[in-house]
């Protein structure tokens, strides 16, 4: 067993330091110079409801700093919606943005947001789409650097990491471990291993054309993950899949535990279905759980200094990424707090393969094997 739960937590300790090397190597953060590229783009923002964020999210969206034509389309399934009003708000207070509102329905899939998109999609004009989430806050430059990098190249796909703010409460801190530290630093692992095949959601470019090669939305109105099911059929096309260097943020109203939970269960089973292999073996990468394991069981000098180290090895990595990705320093007296996530983590991970079942936009769902989302009968 000594020699079990060592290896264990050697290897995990391997898996953590190869993420933070992949990490450290990744240009984040870096601009690409300013020039006369300016390729109109089409940017979808599918909303529902709103918090204390959404408007300053939207609103990043019409300061860009962009040359180029920029013709954005909201879309609600609701006219009643609260969001409404933000975006008409906006739209008075931007004379000169091409943007509209678009109420769409009646809604046919199962996931709303993507037969959306797939009303959306029909009043787009340009080549280049922008698909981002509601609650992401983009830098100024963020369009100037997406349309330089995949104008011109092979990339089918562009897509950012991101950040979660604010967290504050120790649920959300949790989550913001998983996002901040441990996500963007293991899809930059993945990426050194294989060629990127997925998206992430949060912002994505791609060209109208290859969207329309995949069956565009409307052939993803009943997927889950849609992001990755966009990226993994653009990569069949073969298209490159390339991640942009500047992050973006997500701002998310307040979230405790059962939220917390659900979102990472619903994200946990999401990954199992896409990636089945990988997640399974992600456990190995639980530097907390198998340090503590080791040190529980067997009990010696040796397991108390070595298990030691990694534990405190997992919460300097973790700080020193997430410090990285948000471009500020601090967060030590938070150091603690990796270890709580990595520990709920086992029961997310053990549970992912325990059902199918998933709680989204409050509704429960059952995410059969293919990806697709089917409604639960009551």
């Amino acid at each position: 067993m000594r020699i079990v739960f060592g290896s264990l937590a050697l290897v995990s300790f391997g898996i953590m330091l190869w993420q933070w090397l992949v990490a450290k190597r990744f240009p984040l953060h870096r601009r690409y110079r300013q020039n006369s590229l300016a390729a109109p783009v089409t940017l979808l923002k599918p909303l529902k409801g709103m918090d204390e964020y959404t408007e300053a999210c939207l609103r990043s969206w019409f300061e860009q700093d962009y040359p180029g034509e920029v013709q954005i389309i909201f879309g609600v399934a609701s006219a009643e919606d609260r969001v409404c009003d933000v975006v008409r708000k906006l739209i008075n207070e931007f004379p000169d943005k091409d943007a509209q509102l678009r109420i769409c329905g009646p809604l046919t899939g199962t996931n709303l947001k993507v037969s959306k998109l797939a009303e959306m999609e029909t009043l787009a004009k340009h080549d280049l789409v922008v698909m981002s989430d509601a609650d992401v806050r983009a830098p100024q430059d963020l369009l100037a650097n997406m349309v330089q990098q995949i104008w011109g190249s092979e990339a089918g796909l562009v897509h950012c990491l991101y950040r979660l703010e604010p967290p504050t409460n120790l649920a959300m801190r949790c989550e913001a471990v998983s996002v901040n530290a441990d996500f963007w630093s293991q899809v930059l692992q993945s990426a050194s291993l294989k060629p990127v095949d997925f998206g992430l959601g949060a912002v994505m470019m791609f060209r109208r054309a290859d969207l329309a090669r995949i069956g565009g939305f409307e052939a993803l109105k009943n997927c889950l993950a849609d992001d990755y099911q966009i990226g993994h059929r653009i990569a069949k096309l073969s298209r490159t899949i390339q991640f942009s260097t500047v992050v973006v943020e997500c701002w998310s109203g307040p979230m405790h535990w059962r939220a917390v939970w659900q979102h990472q269960l619903r994200w946990a089973r999401t990954i199992r279905v896409s990636q089945p292999a990988p997640y399974f073996f992600s456990i190995l990468s639980n530097a907390t759980l198998w340090s503590a394991v080791w040190i529980a069981v067997c009990p010696d000098l040796w397991a108390f200094v070595v298990g030691g180290m990694v534990l405190g090895a997992r919460a300097i990595f973790a700080v020193k990424l997430q410090a990285r990705l948000a471009q500020r320093s601090g967060g030590w007296r938070w150091f603690w707090v990796p270890w709580v996530k990595d520990l709920m983590q086992l029961g997310i991970w053990g549970l992912a393969f325990m059902g199918n079942s998933i709680e989204w936009r409050g509704k429960q769902m059952r995410l059969a094997p293919d990806g697709t989302l089917e409604p639960v009968r009551n």
